[in-house]
């Protein structure tokens, strides 16, 4: 049940993320560093979720 909460806590946190740099609300190089690297953070939600399932 954790992994699931973090799972969507972290989809949520990004998901805002996106919506407020497309809103115009927040600008510079963060925004593009997640742009262009937001594929590895789900790639690292789901190892993370599928190491604590084998517990």
């Amino acid at each position: 049940m954790g992994s699931n909460l973090f799972a969507a806590v972290v989809l949520i946190v990004v998901g805002l993320f996106f919506l407020a740099r497309n809103l115009g609300w927040i600008d510079g190089n963060l925004g593009a560093l997640l742009a262009t690297w937001w594929p590895a953070l789900l790639v690292a939600v789901g190892i993370g979720m599928l190491f604590k399932r084998g517990r």
